[in-house]
């Protein structure tokens, strides 16, 4: 029976595996941890109970940021090569689009990959699995996690075997990246608290989809129902998601579905590769961090399918937490830079259950109030907004939000009061895209950027003084970096400071070398 606890520990048993980090679940988030600290030179031990890569397509796009960390990893052309790519959206009603809106648009100047990027679950898996492969590293297939118990030294870990055996092993820290019935949140006494939403919502990957504008997402209402497509690539082929009245205690079928699809949005199909039924949870970890134990991913958070967000938020879990590790490993970082972690990435999966939460709510509402919004006002509505959405800021605002550029980690106590202004806009964000500055990014270190006019001295001398990398870039095209600026950005390329020219940075080497996530100006 699987056992869970504290004691202490002395040297490791002669038989036991040891390592710096045991990730328990490769999928998605479990393998992206992986890539990371095999780029960071971090010693892991990745295992799973399934043999081999998820075959199901289960989560199904790519956020711009995603296609950022992968471009860190090199790679990005791999992701590209496969990847569908939806540029626009196409919001309509019943089966009338009324506008279009173009991530090109939306997102210029905010990321070099505006659109969504359709690669499935299964193949974002193989694609991690191969580059761990070529690059020396590989997954303990059909072993399940069975006991854990924390020391002084950090985790001992037993996995169990398909032949009945039980590997012991060591290792500094453990990760849960092993989905919602995660046995690492279990084993480690973590409460998942939520909700679960009243509606059942299908899922078909359908071929043959008549109805829909082929290459784009497509959000459509009716009075009573919803219906969100994703193009996959070939023509006419779609993810479906939905929701279709039944009275209660009734299944929900595919031709129940098909029936719905073709009534209320003119939408119909030939045939589907994969059809299921859930119903849609809303739950948060109580905590992403319990000694040398961590949560990531579907572990630490679900919620609805709505935005293509949940895959996307496991994968910059696993950057954040893979750079966090790194700088405790190598860099001699204290407990704090642990502790950013959940300070960081909770908050995070709060704002974004709580959001779709809010979502999901609205667009399955089936009172009548909801059902008359939406078939009188909607319809009139909708069109008005959709020529005036892309001139607005609001506009680059929404699709940050959804591209998740957006995210905004509050470093230090004194970060709310100092939100405002120039530092504002860059400490604790993403490190704006200038264009030419996120080539560097691929070091996966601590860097110091220098934007604007400088001299060759100032930046031999802030080189010295701190001792990081120095990258210079004279040409600032990104209204949020204005020239004469000296920024500190972290290995998962987060800005940690800003600070005008002339600057003085000797403090910021021993800032790297803890990798405390505070101000430090």
């Amino acid at each position: 029976m699987a056992q869970s606890g504290t004691q202490d520990a002395g040297a490791p048993e002669p038989g036991s595996l040891t390592t710096d980090v045991l990730i328990i679940g490769a999928g998605p988030t479990g393998l992206m941890l992986a890539a990371c600290l095999q780029r960071l030179g971090v010693r892991y031990l990745l295992a799973d109970r399934k043999h081999g890569p998820t075959r199901e397509s289960r989560a199904l796009a790519l956020q711009a940021r995603s296609l950022e960390i992968y471009d860190q990893l090199g790679l990005v052309q791999r992701v590209l090569g496969q990847a569908a790519i939806a540029p626009a959206i196409v919001p309509g009603f019943r089966d009338k689009p009324f506008a279009t809106f173009s991530f090109g648009t939306l997102g210029k100047g905010v990321t070099p990959y505006p659109g969504i990027y359709v690669l499935e679950q299964s193949r974002n898996e193989r694609l991690l699995v191969e580059a761990l492969e070529e690059r020396g590293g590989s997954v303990l297939w059909g072993h399940g996690l069975s006991a854990v118990e924390q020391h002084e030294r950090g985790v001992t870990a037993h996995l169990e075997m398909d032949d009945g055996g039980v590997q012991r092993v060591e290792t500094r820290f453990l990760v849960g990246a092993d989905g919602a019935s995660s046995a690492v949140r279990e084993l480690s006494g973590i409460p998942f608290d939520g909700v679960t939403n009243p509606a059942t919502f299908y899922v078909a990957d359908a071929r043959g989809v008549t109805g829909l504008v082929d290459d784009a997402v497509n959000l459509r209402f009716s009075a009573g129902d919803f219906l969100l497509a994703f193009p996959q690539g070939a023509v006419g082929h779609h993810r479906l998601i939905g929701v279709v009245r039944t009275p209660a205690g009734e299944a929900v079928t595919e031709e129940e579905t098909r029936r719905t699809l073709a009534r209320e949005f003119g939408v119909d199909y030939r045939d589907s590769s994969w059809f299921s039924t859930s119903r849609v949870h809303h739950r948060v970890a109580g905590r992403f961090r319990s000694g040398s134990v961590f949560l990531a991913g579907d572990a630490a958070h679900v919620h609805s399918p709505v935005g293509a967000q949940g895959m996307n938020t496991g994968l910059q879990d696993a950057h954040n937490l893979a750079c966090a590790l790194a700088d405790v490993v190598h860099g001699g970082a204290g407990d704090q830079r642990l502790d950013g972690y959940e300070a960081e990435r909770r908050p995070v999966a709060l704002r974004l259950v709580g959001t779709t939460d809010r979502v999901f709510a609205a667009v399955t509402a089936d009172s009548a109030l909801a059902r008359t919004f939406r078939a009188t006002f909607l319809p009139r509505l909708a069109p008005v907004l959709g020529g005036v959405l892309p001139r607005l800021a609001r506009g680059a605002k929404l699709f940050e939000y959804v591209s998740q550029t957006r995210v905004h980690y509050w470093m230090g106590p004194d970060a709310r009061r100092r939100a405002k202004g120039r530092r504002g806009r860059l400490v604790g964000r993403r490190l704006a895209w200038n264009e030419d500055n996120f080539a560097v990014l691929r070091g996966m270190d601590w860097q110091l950027h220098v934007y604007g006019a400088a001299d060759e001295q100032a930046l031999e001398r802030m080189h010295r003084e701190s001792g990081l990398p120095v990258h210079h870039f004279a040409l600032v095209r990104n209204p949020r970096l204005a020239g004469g600026l000296a920024v500190l950005v972290r290995p998962d390329a987060f800005v940690v400071d800003a600070r005008p020219l002339p600057a003085s940075v000797a403090d910021w080497a021993s800032h790297a070398r803890k990798g405390q996530t505070r101000d430090v100006g």
